[in-house]
């Protein structure tokens, strides 16, 4: 007797799935995908799957190995929110509880009404339903506001970039389905979703009252945010914290072999915990900045510094101390807003913190001398230099950050290994020709200084495209006095260019200057071209790097690699001890320095368990 395929509401396990018969296994899998069961039968040949990440990894393969008119019919399969299949009760099961648990069953008529006209405009612009994971990043769900304002947001978007993140939020929904069918709910996840919910409360004045978030350096905001985080880091079980004289929070979790040293008892034999003793001196160090941009995202260097929080509150839960003491730093300051100096949270721990820094003013004139003193910091040197940190105390600097850009999220790829941070070089230059009358002065007679900018980016774009994973661009670009009448005579402009290492980025350098020397030469100009900025590379240490392929590896997932183009603490830290790091995919095209800055609590569970593995494999 053939036996009964499974229901839709039954809990699988891994095993189940895989050792079920080929018909068993495809009703498990029924409904994780609206009406399309070719996904799960496409998948369901790479059993077995070593891990939930995996198979989810593996439908998602099926969907991006498909045709595009299959995937837009994937898309056309969904429903439409607050559609007419919710209003007729004939969703299906999973649908009916995803649009209850946004809400969108209790709409207002004004709600309904706005969400059926937008869905109207949506459907007209691009031939399918408007498809969105209304569960959201935490899996608890949306509300209808933030529904309609996503709505109205990708209206704006092209057709190709529409059905891209269609998919995205397809696999999302999927995601979502297979936790509740696997029960395997990323609790710690959510929980550290909501830590950094907590943490944005605190923000400066007028962006607070805009809604927005905003923690510059020794501000109000930035002081009860030093002071959460020390208080989140006490709770999770720290054995000692503090907030240094630069406004880190430096909290440290001892090894197991820390008793030793303190004449207390301890589980070991005197011999053994001898040959221990001198072998795990070193800490393992981490963390990340809690600064943020002017209305950035909650995501940027705090994930970097809860998620390793969160890590020894779970090890001191199960009474687990580990082979290295764990030193987590919440850097105070990385991205240069308030006062004109960086990392001068990391810059302290590496003895690289500026003397001139404490002359330097803000806005307001205050000097940064006088912001430290009056945050309770002595603001000497003497004190600041007294931060810096031994390396022949530390095993090497771990970073977990979030990616800030697209490639994980283009990929479908929750984790990537970070390979280098790159190297770059700013510049601002100026080329200059004749400004002259825009009706008069023949096409072949003109010194025109803003077709040579344009030929130089053009150059700059293909150049770089060579290298693979050299990037260069022209930010700023500015006709001083210009009008719609008279042809450019001057043109100020930026360069920046950047690479894993710095041989390849200097290499960058040479060719676009060389092309801008022969560009101006070829059409009479004069160009100048200033460096402002020249930060090194700062590659993986391969063996640090190795244990981070590892952790992503044993969580069932597919190990990428990847540059970092940004700049990062981890940069800092290089140049006493080794380094790695790893990302975490962002939502939104991996948007970062921006409210639409986000991540899951699924994602967050996997850093959290690949950052678990690691430290207690170092």
């Amino acid at each position: 007797m053939p036996t009964p395929p499974f229901c839709g509401n039954d809990v699988h396990t891994l095993t189940d799935l895989n050792t079920a018969g080929a018909a068993q296994a495809l009703a498990m899998l029924d409904g994780i995908y609206e009406h399309s069961p070719w996904i799960a039968q496409t998948a369901l040949q790479q059993r077995p799957f070593k891990s939930l990440p995996d198979l989810k990894h593996q439908l998602q393969l099926a969907v991006s190995g498909a045709t595009e008119l299959r995937q837009k019919e994937l898309i056309i399969a969904h429903p439409e929110l607050a559609g007419k299949a919710m209003v007729s009760n004939s969703l299906t099961v999973e649908s009916t509880d995803e649009q209850s648990r946004a809400g969108l069953t209790q709409c207002s008529q004004v709600e309904f009404d706005q969400l059926h006209a937008l869905n109207a405009q949506y459907n007209a612009k691009f031939g399918w339903p408007f498809v969105l994971a209304v569960r959201g990043a935490r899996g608890s769900g949306l509300t209808r506001q933030q529904i309609i304002d996503t709505l109205n947001r990708r209206l704006g978007h092209a057709a190709d970039t529409e059905l891209a993140e269609c998919l995205r939020n397809i696999h999302r929904i999927a995601e979502i389905r297979l936790n509740d069918r696997f029960d395997s709910e990323p609790t710690l996840g959510a929980e550290l979703w909501d830590w950094h919910e907590a943490l944005a409360v605190h923000s400066d004045p007028v962006f607070k009252e805009r809604g927005e978030l905003t923690v510059t350096y020794l501000t109000d905001a930035h002081r009860a945010c030093a002071a959460a985080i020390a208080q989140f880091m006490k709770d999770a079980g720290f054995d000692s914290v503090h907030i240094d004289a630069v406004g880190n929070v430096v909290g440290r979790y001892e090894s197991k072999y820390y008793y030793i040293d303190s004449n207390k008892p301890n589980e070991f034999g005197d011999q053994e915990a001898k040959n221990l003793k001198n072998t795990t001196k070193t800490a393992v160090l981490t963390g990340s900045h809690y600064d943020t941009v002017r209305n950035g995202g909650k995501y940027d260097g705090r994930l970097g510094i809860l998620l390793p929080i969160m890590a020894v509150r779970e090890w001191n839960r199960s009474g687990t101390r580990l082979s290295r003491a764990l030193e987590v730093v919440a850097f105070s300051e990385e991205e240069g807003q308030r006062f004109k100096a960086t990392f001068l949270g990391s810059g302290a721990l590496t003895g690289h913190f500026n003397p001139a820094w404490l002359n330097a003013t803000d806005a307001d004139k205050t000097t940064l001398a006088q912001a430290m003193l009056h945050a309770g910091h002595p603001a000497t040197m003497d004190a600041i230099m007294a931060l810096k940190r031994n390396p022949a105390d530390y095993a090497g600097f771990i970073e977990v950050h979030i990616e800030q850009g697209p490639v994980l999220n283009s990929l479908n790829l929750p984790l990537g290994v970070v390979t280098s941070i790159n190297g770059s070089v700013r510049m601002l230059c100026a080329i200059t020709g004749q400004a002259s009358h825009a009706g008069t002065t023949p096409m072949g007679q003109r010194k025109d200084a803003s077709c040579a900018v344009a030929e130089l980016i053009l150059f700059l774009e293909r150049r770089a495209t060579t290298d693979g994973d050299s990037v260069g661009t022209v930010g700023i670009m500015n006709i001083p006095s210009g009008s719609i009448n008279v042809v450019p005579g001057r043109v100020n402009f930026s360069l920046d260019m950047r690479a894993p290492n710095d041989k390849q980025r200097d290499a960058l350098v040479d060719d676009t200057l060389a092309e801008l020397a022969a560009i101006c030469a070829r059409r009479g100009l004069s160009h100048i071209a200033e460096v402002t900025e020249r930060a090194a590379a700062a590659p993986s240490d391969p063996t640090i790097q190795a244990k981070w392929a590892n952790a992503v590896e044993a969580l069932g997932l597919p190990v990428h690699c990847l540059p970092s183009g940004a700049g990062h603490d981890a940069m800092k830290l290089h140049t006493i001890m080794p380094q790695a790091m790893l990302f975490v995919r962002g939502e939104n095209f991996g948007i970062s320095h921006n409210p639409l800055e986000s991540t899951t609590h699924n994602d967050m569970q996997l850093a959290l368990d690949a950052f678990k593995h690691v430290v207690e494999h170092f």
